[in-house]
């Protein structure tokens, strides 16, 4: 009879680089499971091997019926409990019944090669995940490591930071960790977008020398000058007094997803995406002719929300559900797009909508009460100061109401 499940680290270097202990916990058990990569390192094994396929779930139900009867170790890349499966190994079978052996990390040893310390660097697995957020996410971090994969290789990283203006930094890749083909070399971002990589690798991004006074935009609601918005007309934009209450009352953690409905410039959604860096952002806008302006803000902000080019409520159903809600234009729609919005929002989210006229004022809270909402109306009025004749003078702005839903339980 078994009672612990022994995951172990490995590395590029095989089994010549575990610990005598660990070897010998492979070399004694009876099933051995793991990627295939890590299994060819025992080619003479003589027990059962179970490869890694079909997603964890499956593996772990398949290390489910072996190991309370039978000796088993699972082989991990690295550090298991790094971006790695010991984490839900542990959550299913208990930590009492699990014991985690851990090698050197990939991110570990492309520091020790590059000679810099990795406690103060962002941390961020692009393995199996979506590239997109990743501008939010790093934008003003001195030191960031990336975990790839074959989508998201260090060509479409170079190519995505180019992208949002992001040549700040330069580029450390480390190809076949430990292995006896390592390679290890700076890269610009120009070059890397154009090079060819192995399959196995890590990216440490670096501000580069000089690099110490680039600007890194603090704070929210940014002067309504710093959008690009649709000229001569200036009307679709939020303007900066009222996105700090709309921010405030969308209340957005930063992992929160988040619609901007009626977008316009996509002022409101470049702010909630880079409060909401680890969330996603989806800005929906039916005006063809706004698109470029959001497109340029979306890089200009290096808030990397989705663009898209549709009138709500139609095309909400793909999107997954939101924790905030913005509605900045209806397009005449404002009772069908809050009760599409109340059904779909997550416990305790809220809906925010910034109206100019007492008729969407009172469609919405209408709206917003009949859907069991707690609502709460603010009218803003502000004034700016004017210059005139050597002196200043406040210019009044129309008033906006602000009306905001939460929903209760």
């Amino acid at each position: 009879m078994a009672d612990i499940i022994y995951i172990i680290g490995i590395g590029e270097d095989g089994a010549g680089g575990l610990t005598p202990d660990s070897l010998s916990k492979v070399q004694r058990s009876e099933v051995l499971l793991g990627g295939e990569r890590q299994l060819s390192f025992f080619s003479e094994y003589h027990g059962e091997k179970i490869v890694l396929k079909n997603g964890l779930k499956a593996f772990a139900d398949k290390l489910e019926e072996v190991w309370k009867e039978r000796r088993t170790v699972v082989l991990a890349s690295g550090d298991p409990l790094f971006f790695g499966i010991a984490g839900y190994l542990v959550r299913r079978f208990g930590p009492e019944h699990v014991e985690v052996i851990p090698h050197y990390s990939s991110v570990q040893l492309a520091f020790a090669r590059l000679g810099d310390s990795w406690q103060d660097a962002e941390l961020v697995s692009l393995h199996g995940r979506p590239i997109r957020g990743l501008a939010q996410r790093i934008d003003g971090k001195h030191k960031i490591a990336l975990l790839t994969d074959e989508t998201n290789t260090p060509a479409v990283i170079g190519a995505y930071l180019r992208e949002f203006g992001m040549t700040e930094y330069e580029a450390f890749v480390c190809e076949r960790l430990g292995g006896g083909e390592e390679v290890c070399r700076f890269w610009e971002l120009e070059e890397m977008e154009k090079g060819t990589f192995a399959p196995l690798n890590v990216v440490i991004l670096r501000w580069k020398p000089g690099s110490g006074t680039a600007a890194v935009r603090r704070g929210f609601a940014y002067p309504d000058e710093a959008f690009r918005q649709r000229r001569p007309e200036k009307g679709l934009i939020t303007k900066r007094e009222v996105r700090a209450l709309v921010l405030s009352e969308l209340n957005l953690s930063e992992e929160a997803v988040v619609w901007d409905i009626g977008s316009g410039s996509g002022a409101v959604a470049a702010e909630c995406a880079r409060i909401a860096r680890l969330g996603k952002v989806y800005a929906i806008e039916k005006s063809a002719e706004n698109l470029p302006n959001m497109e340029a803000n979306r890089r200009e902000f290096r808030a990397d929300f989705e663009v898209i080019h549709g009138k709500a409520p139609q095309g909400l159903e793909r999107l997954p559900d939101p924790d905030a809600v913005f509605i900045g234009g209806s397009g005449g729609g404002l009772r069908h797009i809050i009760e599409h919005c109340s059904q779909r929002l997550r416990p305790e989210g809220r809906i925010v909508i910034g109206a100019i006229t007492i008729e969407t004022l009172y469609t919405g809270l209408e709206a917003l009460k009949l859907a069991g909402m707690a609502t709460e109306v603010t009218q803003l009025q502000a004034s700016r100061g004017k210059p005139i004749l050597g002196m200043t003078r406040f210019e009044g702005m129309n008033p906006v109401y602000v009306v905001s839903g939460r929903r209760q339980g």
